[in-house]
């Protein structure tokens, strides 16, 4: 083979390359554990037989930048389009044509992300073929344009193929979440591919359109608006069925240490762990924007002259939640030790959680505690009051100002948060490091255009009723021939 044969076989071979793309595919470890995710929790498909393996029928992959989420969630759809599946591959399986659905924020970022994963460079008509899917499996008859969108596709039909042989077309729809919920309506599908997540109704409107087919859908994104509340749902309220797998810049071969230098330094401080570890941004809109490892501590054990002071915040369908202090008298240090959280739980269950764990420890509650309960009539204060729980007598309240009595002090939120702020910033708040539920609202609470976004924020309040009610604190009283010490992992020990 002479030099001019040798560079038109090698021509060849590159072109071939670029118009089969999924048979070059050798997914990431993160990529597989997304492709192959089993669902979380008891769940049982509407057609066992299709998902034998448990596979989970929603997924998400939430993941820093730059490392593949994008090229990861085009491949898979490819796969389901064309029916190619590689040999390695352990996930969901359609064995005749499907309807899929992809979206984006916007109908630009839907082109450009979703539509070029899949078909191409929009912009260059002879790119067609070089996406995911392979270039035989498109006509470009087949290609319908949105109107009012340049380059960009409303939807498209792909050849499909059954275990090698043709057996029809599937069709794949492009939208965007700006469109609303509404164009989201009436579809029957066999799945979607979300690139960026979507709003909660239009993911609705999705889970819906796969119901009688059993279908399934997948995420795939960077939280860059923080968390929103499908970004919240799938980390802290997962339901049967889903799974949420994160990869960092750590998991990404191609992501070289010089390169992340690189990268991370050209992103502000408050952006850097969302770009770099996927992690949710609410950056310049948290309300206490603190070093996390700054604010943790271990646990240990609490000594019994420091102060302490329990703070509930009232709840039903969203938490009831209750948080207890201690303070160093001598270092002038608060400790978060302990936290409570529970939804539609009885007030005896509630009272019990918190006579538990020390019930000569004062509790401070919010006004709400004066609203009478419907079904007996009483302020909800006293009902806790009968359970035998050491109710402060009085609802909450911000200290007094000079001259003022007690209780005159209001209760306006933002002077108990800048002084929680200040307390973070000088090291003399820390909060035990095993509460996971504390900290997973302290990462979500957040503002939004200035104001406080009231959202899962139930620790967070009372959080702040503790603090600016500490000056109610009391201390255990020492036993005569024994020391009281209260540990933050057990209960009291006499």
């Amino acid at each position: 083979m002479n030099d001019e044969d040798s560079l038109s076989l090698i021509s060849e071979i590159q072109r071939y390359k670029d118009t089969h793309l999924i048979e070059f595919y050798e997914p990431y470890d993160y990529q597989k554990r997304f492709h192959f995710a089993k669902g979380g929790g008891t769940f049982v498909p509407l057609n066992s037989d299709k998902n034998k393996l448990g596979l989970a029928i929603l997924r998400a992959l939430q993941s820093a930048n730059q490392v593949g989420k994008s090229f990861c969630g085009g491949c898979e759809t490819a796969f389901h389009l064309t029916g190619r599946y590689p040999v390695w591959w352990e996930g969901h399986v359609f064995s005749h044509p499907v309807e899929f659905l992809c979206s984006s924020n916007t109908n630009e970022t839907t082109r450009d992300r979703c539509q070029r994963e899949l078909f191409g460079d929009p912009a260059d008509k002879a790119a067609i073929g070089t996406g995911a899917i392979p270039k035989e499996d498109i006509n470009v008859d087949d290609l319908t344009r949105k109107a009012g969108v340049p380059d960009a596709l409303e939807f498209a039909m792909v050849r499909h193929h059954t275990n090698g042989i043709y057996d029809g077309k599937s069709k794949v729809y492009f939208k965007s979440y700006d469109q609303g919920p509404k164009k989201f309506q009436g579809y029957r599908l066999d799945g979607f591919w979300d690139d960026e997540e979507p709003p909660r109704d239009i993911l609705s409107q999705q889970q819906r359109s796969t119901l009688s087919t059993d279908g399934i859908g997948y995420m795939t994104y960077t939280p860059e608006e923080g968390v929103t509340e499908v970004v919240h749902e799938v980390q802290h309220d997962s339901k049967p069925g889903w799974a949420l797998i994160t990869a960092t810049w750590d998991d990404a071969p191609h992501m070289t240490p010089d390169k992340r230098l690189q990268k991370l330094m050209q992103y502000p401080p408050h952006e850097r762990d969302m770009r770099s570890r996927g992690i949710p941004m609410v950056g310049t809109g948290l309300v206490w924007p603190v070093n996390e490892e700054q604010l943790m501590c271990q646990p240990f054990d609490i000594p019994s002259y420091f102060f302490r002071l329990c703070a509930v915040d009232f709840g039903w369908d969203h938490p009831f939640a209750g948080i207890w202090i201690a303070k160093d008298r001598d270092k002038g240090i608060f400790y978060i030790y302990d936290c409570y959280r529970q939804s539609q739980a009885l007030i005896p269950v509630q009272a019990s959680a918190i006579k538990t764990r020390g019930d000569w420890i004062p509790v401070v509650w919010p006004h709400d505690g004066m609203k009478h309960d419907p079904k007996s009539g009483k302020p909800m204060a006293d009902l806790f009051r009968h359970e035998g729980v050491n109710m402060w007598k009085e609802p909450f309240s911000n200290p007094p100002a000079p001259g003022q009595k007690e209780g005159q002090g209001g209760n306006g939120v933002e002077v108990g948060v800048q002084e929680i702020l200040t307390l973070m910033e000088t090291g003399r708040l820390k909060v035990f490091s095993h509460l996971k539920e504390w900290f997973d609202e302290w990462r979500m609470y957040h503002r939004k255009d200035g104001e406080i976004v009231k959202l899962r924020d139930d620790l967070m309040s009372a959080t702040r009723y503790a603090i600016m009610m500490s000056r109610h604190a009391q201390t255990k009283p020492v036993a005569p021939r024994k020391q009281q010490i209260y540990s933050g992992m057990s209960n009291w020990n006499g």
